[in-house]
């Protein structure tokens, strides 16, 4: 039996600014719990992106499919409605791609990660929601002098494989896109779009009902039984299924077998009051989503009313992978993520923080999310990794699950992504203090390389010791690192 949290991360009585905005007016008559006993041929586990745009695609492949899906609050209630706003593609994570799959499969998958982007807006054009999806594109941004540069390993990489995504930008550029003279350099990548994921999620809990899917909220699993059946077992009854597919982002970190590849903490995120004025007068454009090169990395952008929505990476560490309200209270950071912002865009001082609100994220150890079935119990399968990017991503993993569901194979994915990535680290409780003290040292070697100074050494050696950053090493291993992409962009 594979016992699940028992209770999912509640959100002290308010929702994410995206999910107040998508909620209002929303007629709550649609939310039904499972009660009773009933049968299935998938169950799927989690009303976030990932599950929804699975049972949609697998809707469109195998219409004959009777699918359930299953979320412990209201869809979209996860990290599908707290995040950033980002829906991004998988260029930035290139070397990891090639060091895990080889160039090949490297090329074809953030290709096909491109075009879910594209999709994802389409989806919103034929929904009539055009207006939560802005393809603006993203900056990958340095804002200060250690971070310059940093991209050039990855943009090499590409131009040797003879892929292009991105634009240097000059200065005089860089600053019309970003609205920022604290942006030092900077690349441009087109397919990249801001969004109100809020809105998009509960239309697409919308058009997962309208598909056929028996969508349920506000049911929480307890277990799934397995055996000669399958059986998903929640308060009020239970499902039998022929498959099941649990995409329940950092809550999957519960289960031992997956857990065993991830790491799990809390991202953070603010919104101001709207002002469009103020904005246009910084000349700051709405839409351009914007990452800096900081392993806690900064995210942020302007939206449409009017608002700079920030976030920063790497708060509360998960103990044991176990994570409770903890991970779920506004404000805790807000006032350093509000200090990033003035250092970011000052003449905005004055503008007041409206709105604030975080959540878990579920690093990978590779850096890339994983689609495994489980070992004891082959009828189950599991999505997780998305290490804070899963927005545009989440896409695609749709189209790979259904086509994994519907046909019972790999859907021609490379085995690195088919299996729980493994790495050593030490047990409890030194995992969990060592990563407070490894986060602690990548704060203050950050800091110090904002105010221009060289970090301390040892906050260098500790900051490398960080299991979920890496340095591409073409002609050898792949090894932990300070730096590199920004893993949590916002997603």
């Amino acid at each position: 039996m594979i016992s699940l949290p028992a209770r999912p991360v509640r959100t002290h009585g308010r929702r994410s600014l995206w999910l107040e905005q998508a909620l209002a007016g929303e007629d709550p008559g649609a939310q039904s719990a499972v009660l009773g006993e009933s049968h299935t041929d998938v169950c799927i586990v989690g009303g976030g992106f990932t599950g929804m745009w699975t049972a949609l695609e697998l809707k469109a492949r195998a219409p004959g499919t009777d699918v359930t899906l299953v979320e412990a609050d209201i869809c979209g209630a996860g990290a599908s409605g707290r995040n950033g706003g980002f829906a991004l593609t998988w260029w930035a994570h290139f070397e990891h791609l090639v060091a895990l799959c080889g160039p090949e499969h490297a090329l074809s998958l953030a290709a096909r990660a491109e075009q879910a982007v594209r999709s994802i807006g389409e989806f919103c054009e034929q929904r009539g929601i055009a207006d939560a999806f802005s393809l603006d594109g993203w900056v990958w941004a340095a804002t200060n002098p250690a971070q310059v540069g940093s991209w050039e390993q990855t943009v090499r990489l590409l131009e040797k494989l003879g892929a292009s995504p991105y634009r240097p930008l000059d200065h005089n550029e860089l600053v019309a896109k970003t609205g920022s003279t604290q942006h030092l350099a900077g690349l441009f990548e087109p397919v990249s779009a801001s969004v109100q994921p809020a809105k998009l999620a509960r239309e697409l809990a919308r058009a997962v009902r309208e598909a056929g899917v028996h969508v349920h909220e506000h049911s929480q699993v307890r277990a799934i039984e397995h055996g000669r059946r399958t059986a998903v077992v929640l308060d009020g009854g239970s499902i039998q299924a022929e498959q099941v597919l649990l995409a329940t982002n950092a809550w999957a970190a519960g289960i031992p077998e997956i857990g065993a590849g991830l790491v799990v903490v809390a991202s953070d995120v603010i919104a101001t009051a709207p002002a469009p004025e103020r904005l246009t007068q910084a000349g700051i454009t709405p839409g351009v989503c914007i990452s800096d090169g900081r392993r806690l990395v900064n995210y942020y952008h302007a939206t449409a009313e009017g608002r700079i929505v920030f976030g920063k990476g790497g708060g509360t560490l998960a103990y044991g992978n176990r994570f409770g309200a903890s991970f779920d209270h506004p404000g805790r950071r807000e006032a350093l993520i509000r200090s990033q912002l003035l250092r970011t865009y000052p003449t905005l001082w004055d503008l007041p923080v409206q709105a604030s609100w975080s959540g878990p994220i579920d690093y990978s150890l590779s850096g890339l999310p994983f689609f495994v079935r489980l070992r004891d119990a082959p009828s189950v399968l599991a999505c997780a990794g998305f290490s804070g990017d899963g927005v545009g991503p989440s896409r695609l993993a749709g189209e790979l699950l259904a086509q994994m569901l519907a046909e019972g194979g790999d859907a021609g994915l490379p085995a690195a992504l088919r299996t729980v990535p493994q790495r050593w680290l030490p047990p409890e409780p030194i995992r969990y203090l060592g990563g407070r003290i490894v986060r602690a040292a990548v704060a203050r070697k950050e800091h110090s390389e904002d105010l221009g100074q060289r970090p301390r050494v040892l906050d260098r050696v500790l900051a490398g010791m960080d299991p979920t950053g890496y340095e591409y090493k073409p002609h050898g291993r792949n090894l932990p690192a300070a730096g590199g992409a920004a893993a949590d962009r916002a997603g």
